[in-house]
């Protein structure tokens, strides 16, 4: 399978290209510095380039079967920049996957059912402007012809793969508090192969 990861030089989603190549995909990165690629493979292109410029995009989209998306909001609005781009260049060249990682607090709330984890006392958060960000993607993919699914892990300590972990459709499971990044990516990456959570949110937590 031919997969472009974005975000890929980031704690996610160097673990998601790492599980790719292992699992003997090809996979395509798009990186404003190659530099920080340090991994030689056969399988593995790197294009530089910038997810904010829609010419970096196409040319990353040519040829692409699923493209999985590690971008964080880093305190930027490049997540809800970059989307709109992406989503386009995907439409266009008739790719339909698209699996994303999220943020806990785009999960609805179980306190108060109608608002998401964000928006109500069931988040610990202090800023919401990382989940604001989220929730503009999530808004620009629900509107979307895509078939996506969005994980939403809590807490991400480096921490190590466990390989046992919970997860439930559009809730944080109940009582989860963290999951480690390798978990995270190989749950993310797992979703490939998957149809369970196309267009849904995905809770994710020990």
């Amino acid at each position: 399978m031919n997969i472009l990861i974005l975000g890929a030089t980031g704690r996610v989603g160097s673990q998601i290209v790492t599980y790719a190549l292992h699992d003997r995909h090809h996979v395509t990165v798009l990186v404003r510095t190659p530099e920080k690629i340090q991994i030689n493979n056969e399988n593995l292109t790197i294009i530089q380039g910038n997810v904010l410029k829609k010419e970096d995009i196409v040319r990353a989209m040519h040829g692409i079967d699923v493209v999985i998306s590690a971008l964080n909001t880093d305190g930027t609005t490049t997540l809800s920049e970059s989307m709109p781009l992406i989503i386009e260049a995907m439409e266009n060249e008739g790719i339909k996957r698209i699996i994303t990682i999220g943020t806990a607090g785009i999960l609805q709330s179980r306190t108060t059912p109608n608002s998401l984890r964000y928006q109500s006392s069931e988040s610990k958060q202090k800023s919401t402007r990382a989940a604001k960000e989220h929730h503009k993607v999530y808004d620009m993919l629900k509107q979307s012809t895509l078939e996506w699914t969005i994980v939403c892990p809590t807490y991400l300590p480096d921490g190590e793969r466990v390989g046992k972990y919970r997860i439930d459709r559009n809730f944080l499971p109940e009582g989860g508090a963290e999951i480690s990044v390798p978990d995270t990516a190989e749950f993310t990456f797992k979703q490939i192969k998957a149809s369970d959570y196309i267009k849904s949110r995905v809770g994710i937590a020990y």
